[in-house]
């Protein structure tokens, strides 16, 4: 256990630590940035096809 809080204590006082956290940080908003917006232009190209299949049947019916 001291040995883990020596290296705790090391890793909190060395400058690559804290840039690694920084870089830890800001890939963690990239990756929500993109999770986001895969996740909403999936959703507009789901709506973009749903309009296209029902105005192609709409057309394509013929009349009764």
């Amino acid at each position: 256990m001291k040995k883990l809080m020596t290296m705790t204590r090391q890793f909190r006082d060395d400058e690559n630590g804290a840039a690694m956290v920084e870089y830890t940080v800001l890939l963690g908003i990239i990756t929500v940035a993109v999770i986001a917006t895969v996740a909403l232009v999936g959703t507009w190209v789901s709506t973009e096809w749903t309009t296209l299949n029902t105005t192609l049947n709409t057309a394509t019916t013929p009349a009764p």
